[in-house]
């Protein structure tokens, strides 16, 4: 986990003053882990919010009491809360505005001098070249900002595309570009965050992209998806899936051959994305594919059973 300053900053942007509570420490059983954080804003004589610390009695008594409470709070889970989870919880509750958001460094703060124990973790991860893990030292809390590490291109904003929009933007280490062939293809709201781009020729943006971009191809249109294959192909990609149906991708495989590509590139390309079992709801898709590009083991298996298996010329003739 990690200080997500673009969501705190987006939410400063929207509403004035945010608090932040964030897991500080844990014992035994509970819901979430360090550094799992809850965004709470005024609204009206209530309150919203965004993220989690895990639901139930605790979120809701840490939203209810953001504005109230200011450092770090300890939290018995069953005794005093009522739930299931016999661990307790520390909750350090902080507010930000626009005045006082964190610097893009790993964010380490607490009262008086810097601890000799922050000191050397922060010199260490420095050195190392990593961002420290989120944990309390004394009275002190140390937290890696998170930064979009992940260039993620999104082709299509029709239902599919809409779906995993929605279920991906809020995952910090994604940076998403959205393409369409027209404004109009958009929604109205686009999730905070997400860069959406209307091009006539989509395929020709394909230029532009981060050569370790992973691309997810779903336009409306079979021949603008496989012209998008085709400038990927060519640009290069970290991975790409296309969205369509095992004879879509026999048709694919057979254009791309002919447009020059060898199976040994065309094999980069993942389709079917998502998972059959789940159904063809759009939703459905999106959840399926948002657990490929998640999955902590996603490099290791789009090598395995994820790519295209193309058949040979002769058996394709």
């Amino acid at each position: 986990m990690s200080f997500d300053l673009h969501s705190l900053r987006a939410a400063v942007d929207a509403h004035g003053e945010v608090a932040r509570v964030v897991v500080a420490e844990t014992a035994g059983s509970t819901p979430r882990e360090v550094g799992a954080a809850l965004l709470v804003w005024r609204d009206g004589d209530g309150w919203g919010q965004s993220g989690t610390i895990g639901g139930g009695a605790l979120e809701l008594d840490a939203a209810q009491q953001a504005f109230a409470r200011d450092g770090f709070t300890r939290h018995p889970l069953g005794p005093n809360l009522g739930q299931c989870c016999g661990g307790a919880v520390t909750l350090l509750t902080e507010h930000f505005t626009a005045a006082t958001l964190p610097p893009e460094a790993p964010f380490a703060r607490g009262p008086g001098d810097m601890p000799l124990a922050v000191r050397r973790l922060l010199d260490r991860a420095r050195a190392q070249g990593s961002a420290p893990a989120p944990q309390r030292i004394d009275d002190w809390m140390v937290e890696p900002i998170s930064t979009p590490s992940r260039p993620l291109w999104i082709w299509g904003a029709g239902h599919v595309g809409r779906a995993l929009v929605d279920v991906l933007s809020p995952v910090p280490e994604l940076a998403l570009t959205w393409v369409d062939t027209a404004p109009d293809r958009f929604p109205d709201a686009i999730p905070q965050g997400v860069t959406h781009i209307p091009a006539a020729d989509p395929a020709r943006l394909m230029a532009h992209a981060p050569a370790h971009a992973e691309h997810l191809i779903l336009t409306y249109s079979h021949a603008l998806d496989l012209a998008l294959c085709d400038a990927a192909l060519s640009r290069g990609f970290a991975f790409c899936g296309l969205i369509g149906s095992d004879t879509k991708k026999a048709r694919f495989i057979r254009r791309l051959r002919a447009m020059g590509h060898t199976d040994a590139q065309i094999n980069r390309i993942c389709c079917p994305i998502g998972r059959k079992h789940l159904g063809k709801h759009p939703q459905a898709i999106a959840i399926g594919v948002a657990g490929q590009i998640l999955s902590a083991s996603f490099s290791r298996d789009r090598q395995k059973d994820e790519t295209w298996t193309a058949p040979s010329s002769a058996s394709m003739a």
